[in-house]
Parts: structure tokens; sequence; C-alpha cells
């Protein structure tokens, strides 16, 4: 918990899956964009064939489309060792291609990235936990990430940052995330402001 009277520097969402927490995220993104705010990161989308989900992509905010993890179909089923959530094979290689070139800090000035998400899938990349830990833990970054509400068994590295005391967590619900992006739009301009003093 953060002492009365400083000011968060890392903003978490966290909610159940499909809540709108990358809705959220992308909001918060277009607003900061339109106020001049350089951000970099990604988010994640969907990958629909028809009505059926059959994968995610990460999309970078610069634009760049990589998938993240697709169904296992068993058919090219690469050779070597394979990380699977569920039904789905998650796609190391492509995520880190994407994903960690989005995560460069720039030296001498205030950094914000937005990160959707950091969760199981993101997780299995050593490089990216290594990278968001320090991401977390630098004096001139300003962090606005999603991660999955506890239940179940915790990830140790999704706990470390649901309990970090530099951070502000949000948690978005169906009844209350329209009303929340203003409060969070709040919350990453006094880290901005704060912060990247």
């Amino acid at each position: 918990m953060m002492a009365t009277g400083q000011v968060a520097r890392h903003i978490i969402l966290t909610g159940p899956p499909g809540i709108g927490k990358t809705t959220l995220i992308q909001k918060v993104y277009d607003h900061l964009k339109k106020s001049g705010v350089e951000c970099n990161g990604f988010y994640t989308e969907e990958r629909r064939e028809g009505r059926q989900r059959v994968g995610f992509d990460i999309v970078t905010l610069s634009g760049q489309r990589a998938p993240l993890a697709l169904v296992n179909t068993n058919s090219d089923v690469p050779q070597g060792r394979q990380y699977t959530v569920g039904k789905y094979i998650v796609q190391l290689q492509t995520f880190e291609t994407a994903a960690l070139p989005t995560m460069r800090k720039q030296e001498g000035k205030h950094n914000i990235f937005v990160i959707d998400e950091i969760g199981k899938m993101e997780l299995f990349s050593h490089t990216f936990v290594r990278v968001i830990k320090d991401l977390l833990n630098s004096k001139n970054t300003t962090v606005i990430t999603t991660i999955p509400i506890a239940k179940g068994r915790p990830i140790p590295v999704v706990e470390e940052v649901r309990t970090r005391s530099d951070a502000v967590i949000f948690t978005v619900s169906q009844s209350n995330r329209d009303a929340l992006l203003e409060d969070v739009i709040r919350a990453v301009m006094n880290s901005i402001k704060y912060h990247g003093a």
C-alpha cells in the first residue's frame, strides 16, 4: 500500500477475462496520444475467424501486429518445446520479436509504457519478465498495465506486480468500466507530472 500523499508511479488494471481491461487501456492511450504524451508498448486483441476465437494477437502502439497465441490444431506443430495455455499454443518468438522492442527505455527522459498484459502467456518469455521488472523498478518510467484477477494458483510475477507499493490498482467491473476512465487518466497524468518532473 502507498503512503498517504504519495503519488502512484504505475497504474494497474485488473478484472476477469473479457470485462473490458484492454478497451479501457486503449482509451487511456488514445487520450494520452491526443494530449501529446508519447507512449510505447502493446496491447492484445482476439484473433477471430468468423465467430470463432482462434487466438490472440499482439498489437504494438505503432500498429505492428503479430500472433501471441493460436489454437492448437495439431497440424504443422513446430518442433521443440511448446508453451500452452488451455487450447492455445503461445507463439513465443513472434511475441518477443514484436513486444520487446516496444519496451526499450530512452535515456534522459521519462518513459511511459502501455503493457496489456502481464499474464500467463507473456510470462513464458524470460526476457519479457526481466524487462518488465526493470521497467517497474526504474525511476524514469510510468507503466500502465493489465494483470489477471487473482484466482486459483497465484502467478508469482503477477502477484509481485499486484502488491507493489508504488502502484495504484483499479479493478474493472461491468458496472464501473466506463466511469473508471477519468480516474485512470487522472492517475496517469499525476504520475507523469510528479515522477516525470
